[in-house]
């Protein structure tokens, strides 16, 4: 039997069954029952320093002034 043989039925057998396996414990990790709060951290993560939004006179952090000076 020539290598790509044997490597085909590799990947047609064990591989496909071993890449399922790991699909489906990504799954169950992901949708577990303790991860609600994890995942909702992470969707607010982007808003955590906001206290409030920015006036229409106030520049942003990073943002070039009107005279094009940082």
């Amino acid at each position: 039997m020539e290598t790509y043989s044997a490597l085909r039925a590799f990947a047609d057998s064990w591989m496909l069954l071993a890449m399922t396996l790991f699909f489906v414990g990504v799954l169950v990790w992901a949708f577990r029952p303790g991860s609600r709060q994890a995942h909702a951290d992470s969707a607010n993560l982007i808003f955590r320093n906001d206290d409030r939004p920015a006036g229409a006179g106030q520049a942003t952090r990073g943002a070039p002034s009107k005279e094009g000076r940082p």
